[in-house]
């Protein structure tokens, strides 16, 4: 697979044929249509062609000269995932499980809530982490998806839909760790919010939800103005280094520094995502210990109840320990969600479907 840091702007002879344009950011096809002679605005038109009208077929691009149409049919494609299954709950809830060219699968979820659909996409094929709560880890580190499968995703996913509009937020809290992946997942981002050619998402409805990774928090914060998600399930070392093996690397004290100088407009918040398990982080006093760590002026707190699956030691808390726990949260003024379960008669928690493809591959 080509991926965009083998491109050489200066040399247009040094993008091999059927490379998949979506790999290439707007400034890098600029560059090249450039350097082909054409006028550069038309990278833009390309873009506009790609990421909103859909067009896979470069001969549909009407606007463009029949010379610069036949240069792109030399040497790009504009490529789609393989629908490998696909799985819809009761609620509405749609798992895509999608096939790479090398035969990797991801997986992204579609989630309908009241008049909107989110999407959560995955910024890597399995992940490096190794949370003990999460079923993709267990698999490892295969690879990190490409700016143009990040994408993909997004594109697909919005193609299949009978009203498109309705897909207005994108969660990065699919399979993977986005900052780990984090040149891509900045690039994805760029095209995802481009209101003139690309996908044309409100930056406030774009979240990136990290386990940690410190010294791209900051990054993040400047070369972005999306929203920030933090993976917590501790508001202590030594439960979080059990269940969470980053917190050794980056304990609390880092992460919550970060957090603190993590850039945030007027009334925005950093969600703080709490998966609550049963015996592990479900006491009162982790409540209370969760209270003293944030501050409720610039957190707002996730509270998901764990969702079981058969390789899995942990527990789900019953519904009074929930309760609770969220009582201690709200009379400390914190705005506290408990995200409800989607997918439930499918197979809910992330990895389930690629484990299960990977499994009968094997057989």
């Amino acid at each position: 697979m080509v991926i965009m840091s083998r491109y050489d702007s200066n040399n247009s002879g040094a993008m091999p044929a059927g490379v998949d344009i979506k790999d290439l950011s707007l400034p890098m096809l600029t560059d090249w249509v450039a350097a082909t002679g054409a006028k550069p605005f038309h990278a833009g038109q390309i873009f506009k062609w790609i990421y909103i009208h859909q067009v896979d077929d470069f001969n549909e691009m009407t606007d463009l000269a029949k010379p610069l149409r036949g240069r792109l049919i030399d040497r790009f494609a504009v490529t789609r995932l393989k629908k490998a299954a696909v799985e819809k709950a009761a609620d509405g809830t749609c798992k895509y499980l999608f096939g790479m060219a090398d035969g990797n699968f991801i997986e992204s979820v579609l989630i309908p809530e009241k008049k909107r659909l989110t999407l959560c996409i995955s910024s890597q094929v399995g992940c490096a982490q190794g949370c003990r709560f999460c079923l993709t880890g267990r698999g490892g580190f295969i690879r990190h998806l490409s700016r143009g499968e990040i994408l993909a995703q997004v594109r697909d996913v919005r193609q299949d839909l009978p009203a498109p509009e309705k897909l207005t937020n994108l969660v990065f809290m699919g399979m993977g760790e986005p900052l780990a992946n984090y040149d891509n997942v900045i690039s994805a981002l760029a095209t995802l919010t481009d209101n003139r050619c690309g996908m044309a998402f409100s930056r406030q409805r774009v979240t990136v939800s990290t386990a940690g990774i410190v010294p791209h928090i900051a990054r993040l914060g400047q070369d972005t103005d999306i929203s920030l998600a933090v993976s917590l399930n501790a508001a202590d070392n030594r439960t979080r280094n059990r269940i969470m093996p980053i917190n050794r690397r980056y304990p609390l004290e880092a992460l919550i520094d970060a957090c603190q100088n993590y850039p945030l407009k007027r009334r925005r918040k950093i969600t703080f995502e709490y998966i609550l398990i049963k015996g592990v982080n479900d006491s009162p006093e982790d409540a209370k210990r969760l209270t003293r760590l944030l501050s409720p002026s610039w957190a707002k707190i996730n509270l998901i109840p764990f969702n079981e699956f058969a390789e899995s030691t942990f527990a789900r808390p019953e519904a009074d320990i929930i309760d609770r726990f969220m009582d201690i949260l709200h009379r400390r003024q914190f705005v506290t969600v408990v995200r409800a379960s989607k997918g439930g008669d499918i197979s809910a928690a992330c990895g389930q479907l690629r484990v299960r493809a990977a499994a009968s591959m094997n057989q």
